[in-house]
């Protein structure tokens, strides 16, 4: 089923957005799991699941049998289903296992997933049930996961959001703050915060924080910036305790990351000429990093499948610092308002897409011939058989792509494949 609806005002020119529902092609939200639990060092992600769920994590994490990493899957058997064993003491049993052989686990959650079972089963209320048994030891939070529910990146969103009602409410009078919001790798976090601190800007934290147990006050003095474009239920959960969002263009790329701290900058009163002195450095290494990619992709034409929320962001970073022309620009979901800026830069004509339907946007690319197509990974094998340039989309997801040092890599992630293909060409 395809539906056009119109963007509002502020957005990408009025271009109408196809709105399309039918097959899906994209990973469930458990898959999060896989950088959320290296994100935050004292938290362990409990999947109540089947072995799907199990081998889907094993698999996307890359972790040896031998390794001990935070997270499981407590197994629906087939006594479970039969109706043999209750699914709540199960849990418990599980529970209190898990916490007596890690006595280190600051934060507990509970992730359900889309067997029948586990949708039956109320996780919100064993988490409940057993953070009363377990408090001042371990927080038990719970969240889905679950593909009926969530799509990929929807999992961080989930696990995010159940945090907010745990962070400390904010004194009455305490001074602004800035949080940022969305899990970044560690050495983009740091890079980030160096830059604030040379801004001026503080105090500055992050949700998630590395340690789940610390987190931050929230309140009308909290500022926040969105580090991911696909946190709409955070965001939402932040600005019901008072929060107030920083709206600005997502940190891809010189100029996006420019303008994420520029953001910050206006709202905490920083000197225009400080923060230029202090921004420049890192905007003109992004900028010559970006170059080197340039050749391969200025005026090459890209489509977006919808998968991981990012592609908004990224086609403007394509289009505006590099050159490329988007022809249709896919997303699961398009929230139009954190995005609004993003789109006011896509190039007139760009297709704008949400949901998927796998059949009418294969035949759309097939039509469209674009020189590079972004997708899930169960898409690009039979396109490349078919003779066009893929770029797995979860690579962007799983790689240091925000900031200015990390801008030249971005843009190389992109190239790749336009090089690969010319080097294969007999």
């Amino acid at each position: 089923m395809n539906e056009m609806a119109p963007l509002p005002a502020n957005g990408a020119d009025c271009t109408p957005v196809l709105r399309e529902r039918g097959q899906r092609e994209v990973f469930c939200g458990l898959t999060g799991i896989v950088w959320l639990h290296r994100k935050m060092q004292d938290a362990f992600f409990l999947v109540v699941g089947s072995r799907t769920c199990a081998h889907l994590l094993q698999s996307a994490a890359g972790v040896m049998i031998f390794a001990e990493p935070r997270f499981a899957t407590a197994i629906i058997e087939e006594r479970d289903l039969a109706g043999m064993a209750d699914c709540q003491d199960e849990l418990d049993r599980v529970v209190e296992q898990l916490l007596s052989r890690r006595p280190d686990i600051g934060t507990l959650f509970l992730v359900g997933s889309c067997p029948s079972e586990v949708i039956k089963m109320d996780l919100s209320k064993a988490a409940q049930r057993l953070g009363e048994k377990y408090a001042g030891r371990t927080r038990i939070l719970n969240y889905s996961g679950s593909g009926i529910e969530t799509t990929f990146t929807e999992g961080e969103d989930a696990c995010l959001a159940s945090l907010v009602p745990e962070m400390p409410a904010a004194q009455p009078d305490a001074a602004p703050e800035l949080l940022i919001v969305g899990a970044l790798p560690d050495i983009v976090e740091d890079q980030f915060l160096r830059l604030f601190a040379e801004l001026g800007i503080e105090p500055v934290f992050c949700l998630p924080a590395r340690k789940a147990a610390d987190l931050p006050s929230v309140g009308p003095h909290t500022r926040y910036l969105l580090a991911q474009p696909f946190l709409t239920e955070t965001a939402r959960a932040l600005e019901d305790r008072g929060a107030q969002r920083l709206d600005a263009l997502f940190p891809f790329g010189a100029e996006g990351t420019t303008a994420w701290l520029r953001a910050a900058a206006e709202s905490f009163g920083v000197d225009e000429m400080h923060f230029n002195r202090v921004v420049a450095p890192g905007r003109e290494r992004a900028k010559r990093a970006i170059e080197h990619s340039r050749a391969k992709l200025e005026g090459k034409r890209i489509t977006f499948l919808p998968d991981s929320q990012l592609e908004v962001p990224l086609a403007r970073f394509l289009a505006t610092e590099l050159g490329m022309v988007p022809v249709e620009v896919g997303t699961p979901y398009l929230h139009r308002h954190h995005t609004a800026r993003e789109l006011e830069l896509l190039p007139e004509g760009t297709r704008i897409s949400e949901g998927q339907h796998v059949d009418n946007q294969l035949d759309r690319v097939r039509a469209d011939k674009p020189d590079l197509t972004v997708c899930g990974l169960g898409l690009a094998n039979p396109l490349e058989a078919e003779g066009f340039s893929t770029k797995w989309a979860i690579e962007l997801v799983f790689s240091p792509i925000h900031g200015f040092e990390q801008a030249g890599d971005l843009a190389e992630l992109f190239a790749r494949p336009l090089r690969r293909r010319d080097m294969l060409k007999v």
